[in-house]
C-alpha cells in the first residue's frame, strides 16, 4: 500500500443536514423542528432541569449539612514518606515538593505511621504526637511554622 492509494473508510464522513435551504431539501420551512410550540421557536425550550412545572428534582431531594468555607486542608505526610531523606537533612515543604511527596503547596501534616532509624530536622505546620515522638527518639527534631 502507497500513499496516494489510501481511502477513507465508506460512511466515515457523514455530510451535515443543511436546515431551512428552501422546500426541495426536504428540510426547509420549519426545518425540521415542527409546527408551533415550545421548541419550534427561536430561543425557545426548556431551562436546565425543568420538568414541565412538576418540582424539580434537585429541589424535591432534602438538603443537609454544610460546606465549611473556612476549612483548613492539610496534605499528609507519614513517618514512612521520610526514607527518602538522608541523615541530617532538613525536611521542610520544598523538599518534600522536589521529592514528589506533595502534590500542591498547601499546609503539611506529619503523622506517626512507619518507623525512622536516623535523624532528620523536620519542618511542617502540624505534627501528630506519635510522629513528633519517632523523630525525637530517632534523634531528629520536629519544628511546628506557620504557614
Amino acid at each position: 500500500m502507497k500513499l496516494h492509494e489510501l481511502m477513507i473508510p465508506k460512511g466515515s464522513r457523514k455530510k451535515r443536514k443543511r436546515l431551512g435551504r428552501g422546500e426541495g431539501s426536504g428540510s426547509g420551512k420549519t426545518a425540521g423542528r415542527g409546527t408551533k410550540g415550545q421548541n419550534s421557536r427561536s430561543g425557545g425550550g426548556a431551562p436546565l432541569g425543568f420538568e414541565g412545572g412538576q418540582m424539580p428534582l434537585q429541589r424535591r431531594i432534602p438538603k443537609r449539612g454544610f460546606t465549611n468555607i473556612f476549612r483548613k486542608q492539610y496534605e499528609i505526610i507519614n513517618v514512612r514518606d521520610l526514607k527518602h531523606f538522608k541523615s541530617g537533612e532538613i525536611v521542610d515543604r520544598d523538599t518534600l515538593l522536589r521529592a514528589g511527596l506533595l502534590k500542591k503547596a498547601g499546609a503539611i501534616k506529619l503523622l506517626g505511621e512507619g518507623d525512622l532509624s536516623y535523624p532528620l530536622d523536620i519542618k511542617v505546620n502540624k505534627v501528630s504526637r506519635a510522629a513528633k515522638e519517632k523523630i525525637e527518639s530517632a534523634g531528629g527534631k520536629v519544628e511546628v511554622v506557620l504557614k
